[in-house]
């Protein structure tokens, strides 16, 4: 069977040259006579692996020698605990919602200290960020928190917002490496690997060093401190090592391109495609407010229920897969990740504009 369009939101589609590369290493590694999977995380080999991962990753990403990488379990999702039980001295943190994934971690952040939801865009289901250029930053808060590409709705933050001098802690999951950004902007940033990088079942945690103490939340685990994975360099417990593995080869792969600048000019005319489409087309009407739009999730509607679970069908028949809109939203989304070919955004185009002709 050909491989299919795979516009999932996460796990989501990887390079096909990476899929290949790994079911070529799959019974033996480099020499070793075994795969990665039943490889120890203690070992030469192993180590080179990580190594590797995080010397490539930090040059992609022109991580400053004062952060640390931590390749961690839990997903982005145990990140909306550690974050506080680790950065809050002073117990008040300032959140910004703009979507579910900011939602939970604002409910989560609020069973350690006291939270300020300073601006939040759910007045109108979340179709646009919010002005972040004057925030009521509290005096006191510990960190500013936000999402900074919402998979769900489709929106991303074009300008970071101005966090008066505190600390910026940002979810990046849906759009990591998907263009250049200055690292050095943020305390933590951090995000699930399932969507542009690689297998499900780790987080990429990239936190800068006067941020990692011991002076962390009474009763704090010492699996969810970041002393902990920093200190032995993620190897504290048996990491999640398969995945730092095909992470690495989406590092070399992203490399091989041409890096994150390439990888934004690449990402940017990809949507184009579809979002020029949505602007002109009679039936399809993208959700978001222009200025805000994602370059990796696209939610589309057709202002009809049974219309929209039609398309949903009959793209699934052609090919396209996984272009249901998430619950809460309905509709259609289309995540269009690193890994997307073009021609399987301009596919989709053609696919809409044949069901456009024959459903109006």
């Amino acid at each position: 069977m050909s491989r299919v369009y795979n516009f999932s939101a996460g796990p989501a589609v990887l390079p096909e040259e990476v899929l290949k590369s790994a079911a070529d290493e799959m019974l033996d590694y480099n020499g070793t006579g075994m795969s990665v999977m039943e490889m120890s995380h203690r070992s030469k080999a192993f180590e080179e692996i990580i190594e590797t991962a995080e010397a490539d990753l930090r040059e992609l990403m022109n991580i400053p020698d004062n952060y640390k990488v931590l390749f961690l379990q839990g997903g982005a999702s145990q990140q909306f605990a550690m974050i506080p039980m680790n950065l809050m001295k002073n117990k008040v943190a300032d959140y910004i919602v703009t979507g579910q994934w900011a939602k939970k971690a604002y409910q989560e952040a609020a069973k350690y200290g006291k939270v300020n939801k300073i601006a939040s865009s759910e007045d109108r289901t979340f179709s646009y960020i919010p002005d972040c250029s004057d925030l009521p930053i509290s005096e006191d808060a510990d960190y500013v928190y936000i999402c900074e590409n919402n998979t769900i709705y489709g929106t991303k933050y074009k300008e970071l917002p101005n966090t008066k001098g505190k600390t910026l802690v940002a979810d990046v999951s849906s759009c990591f490496l998907s263009e250049p950004i200055d690292v050095t902007k943020y305390g933590i940033v951090y995000g699930g690997v399932q969507k542009n990088i690689g297998p499900a079942g780790m987080v990429i945690v990239i936190i800068r060093e006067d941020l990692i103490t011991e002076d962390v939340l009474p009763g704090t685990p010492t699996m969810l401190t970041y002393k902990t994975h920093a200190d032995a360099k993620s190897l504290y417990n048996t990491p999640p090592a398969y995945g730092i593995y095909i992470c690495g080869k989406v590092f070399k792969w992203l490399k091989n391109l041409g890096g994150l600048e390439k990888m934004k000019e690449i990402n940017e005319a990809k949507a184009k495609i579809l979002y020029d489409y949505l602007d002109q087309s009679s039936l399809f009407k993208g959700t978001v407010v222009a200025k805000d739009r994602s370059l990796m999730n696209v939610p589309f509607v057709t202002g009809d229920k049974e219309l929209d679970a039609k398309f949903v069908a009959e793209a699934k028949a052609a090919g396209f897969e996984n272009l249901k809109g998430h619950r809460t939203v309905g509709g259609m989304r289309a995540s269009i990740y690193n890994a997307m070919p073009t021609e399987g955004v301009k596919a989709l185009v053609e696919f809409m504009k044949k069901f456009e002709e024959e459903n109006l």
